[in-house]
């Protein structure tokens, strides 16, 4: 299948002693890494098509993130290069009762100063079948937000499916309410919805009584159905032990039916681009027109297995992914 992403790829700055904390660190691992760019890389290890769209500066740092990038197999053909810097992100990952966290520097970079027209759409949607997008680009700048809108508009215009991850960031927001102006006008071009209960609460104040989280999850995508009118839902659902442990989940809900997961408790090495390689993998079941139930299992398996790699980019293959869908999830050594 031939898939594009769209948005912002950062310089990722980690604490090289893993779990150190932001505060003390003298030495960091880097890496290149972002929500749409972590869905491009998760569906190239899985064999697609797929083609990156961001604006990078034309140095050394932008070269070294294109090629990181390019060994997944991602084209990076449509990557506009200028401006002045890339943005960048510096993670500290918790443990037991200590929670990660992030710390942005991604002002005035490369992609939230794109300028109008810079991407020709027409161009770029020429023999893709999906498109994925976040709400995190939304929020860089406002050409960004006009951008974002313009790509999902084109996308439906050409006859490509569009799968937009709400992925809200409260602190690139100054209120939810500018979240939601602008995610009024990528739904109604939506074919496919990623998120999680939490977002739709955050976001549209869409909540459920329900205690049980997967009900509680069925129950705000019902509501959301009715509000957005998109007929697919693929959503996680993550029960917090520790910052160390979670239990995690999937949820499928098309046109008429809804599909549970497996569910699985990880231990977590690293928890960020989890719900990408979630998406992703979900996808990729899609695009190989998988049924409903083995999207979510695929994509459920995808999304555990993505808590025991460091850094934010998935590379379990299919046959890996598939293995956990049947049930090995023992960690005994392969020989």
């Amino acid at each position: 299948m031939s898939f594009v992403t769209f948005g912002e790829i950062m310089l990722r700055l980690t604490p090289a002693l893993h779990r150190e904390k932001l505060q003390t660190t003298s030495q960091f691992d880097v890496n290149f890494a972002g929500s749409e760019s972590n869905v491009a890389s998760s569906l190239g290890v899985l064999g697609n098509n797929v083609s990156f769209v961001t604006k990078l500066p034309k140095n050394a740092i932008g070269d070294n993130a294109i090629r990181s990038l390019r060994k997944y197999g991602i084209s990076t053909e449509d990557i506009v290069r200028g401006g002045d810097r890339i943005g960048t992100y510096f993670i500290e990952i918790g443990a037991s009762i200590r929670p990660s966290s992030v710390v942005y520097d991604r002002k005035y970079g490369a992609f939230s100063e794109i300028s109008e027209n810079e991407f020709i759409w027409k161009n770029i949607f020429k023999g893709k079948e999906y498109l994925f997008v976040s709400g995190i680009t939304a929020a860089l700048s406002p050409q960004c937000a006009k951008e974002l809108i313009k790509c999902v508009e084109s996308a439906k215009k050409h006859g490509v499916k569009v799968a937009f991850d709400m992925n809200y960031r409260r602190t690139l927001w100054d209120n939810h309410k500018d979240a939601q102006y602008i995610f009024d006008q990528i739904l109604p071009n939506t074919d496919i919805l990623f998120g999680n209960a939490g977002v739709l609460s955050d976001v549209y104040e869409i909540t459920s009584d329900k205690e049980d989280k997967v009900e509680a999850s069925i129950d705000v995508i019902a509501q959301a159905k009715e509000k957005f009118g998109i007929e697919e839902y693929i959503f996680t659902v993550r029960h917090h032990h520790s910052a160390s442990v979670n239990k995690v989940e999937g949820i499928y809900v098309d046109k008429n039916d809804t599909f549970i997961s497996n569910a699985y408790t990880v231990e977590i090495l690293d928890r960020f681009g989890t719900g990408d390689a979630f998406a992703a993998s979900c996808l990729h079941s899609l695009g190989q027109g998988k049924s409903a139930q083995d999207v979510v299992n695929f994509g459920t398996a995808a999304f555990a297995l993505k808590h025991t790699i460091y850094g934010d980019q998935h590379t379990s293959t299919e046959e890996e992914i598939l293995s956990v869908v049947n049930g090995e999830t023992s960690g005994h050594v392969k020989r």
